[in-house]
């Protein structure tokens, strides 16, 4: 028997169809929001953690995992993902969610905060803040949309461990095989597919930070009524240390925690960053 639910819902200009799971647990829900090139699986180990004690909503966006393809690249954009969250949140007629949101996510988190004051309870952000380093959009836009000869799991995993060794330095040869198939999905050859279309490496300048407000300070200002909590992983070259240091300074009651020897983006997973969310949420 699954620990979720599977969800269909349209997307908010109802040209696609849209996948989420749902874990049935108690009020209020956590939204959890993954990355440009990831899907719902990245947040297993969480929703494991936290299922029964809340209720879970973890979508896949537009373009991934188990939600349609957008014919139109121009619309993998934060704005359409946000308005497609914003509508999902409708459709399940949610209160004031907390959101978890990676990278993207992030982005994502933030916007919508913005977009609905007083909407969220809370947001964690992994690894993203308000200033992205050149260097870390540089490294995704390198391997984002590029063709790989993938001929079966070992070849999934050798990609995986390529494309994110340098964030994960200590992971194991089980625990790469278990990231591709986080990212991959069989396809009817039964051979590993990334689970995601690769036309959204032709919208990356909209799906990634250059796509909002260049300066997104502003943005974070406007936040401080929020309660949240930046998780950084140590080797980040997204979120860098200083950025999450004015992060504090212009949020005081933010809470942060820096996850050891990983960078972007942690997996929120890892001891460090179970213990900072159980105390975050157990402040709500």
């Amino acid at each position: 028997m699954s620990a979720f639910d599977d969800i269909a819902f349209a997307a908010a200009d109802r040209s696609l169809m849209l996948y989420a799971r749902s874990y049935p647990g108690p009020e209020p829900t956590i939204l959890m929001l993954h990355g440009l090139t990831r899907n719902a699986s990245d947040f297993d180990g969480l929703a494991a953690h936290l299922r029964g004690r809340f209720r879970l909503v973890v979508p896949d966006q537009r373009g991934r995992g188990k939600s349609d393809w957008d014919s139109n690249p121009a619309n993998y954009a934060p704005a359409t993902y946000c308005a497609d969250m914003l509508h999902l949140i409708d459709e399940l007629k949610l209160d004031r969610p907390i959101i978890v949101g990676t990278s993207m996510g992030g982005l994502m988190a933030m916007i919508m905060a913005t977009m609905r004051p007083n909407g969220f309870r809370a947001l964690v952000l992994n690894d993203v803040g308000p200033q992205i380093e050149q260097a870390g959009l540089d490294r995704i836009a390198s391997y984002v949309g590029a063709s790989e000869v993938i001929a079966n799991w070992e070849d999934a995993a050798a990609y995986c461990r390529r494309i994110n060794g340098y964030a994960f330095p200590d992971y194991d040869d089980p625990q790469w095989d278990a990231f591709a198939r986080r990212v991959f999905l069989e396809n009817d050859a039964g051979v590993p597919v990334l689970a995601h279309d690769p036309a959204i490496a032709a919208g990356l300048s909209a799906a990634s930070p250059t796509a909002v407000p260049p300066d997104m300070w502003p943005m974070w200002q406007g936040l401080t009524d929020v309660p949240i909590l930046a998780v950084r992983g140590a080797r980040s070259d997204i979120l860098s240390a200083q950025t999450l240091q004015r992060m504090t300074e212009g949020h005081p009651a933010m809470k942060s925690v820096t996850v050891s020897n990983v960078g972007h983006a942690p997996m929120l997973d890892e001891p460090e960053a179970l213990a900072a969310i159980n105390a975050f949420l157990a402040t709500l």
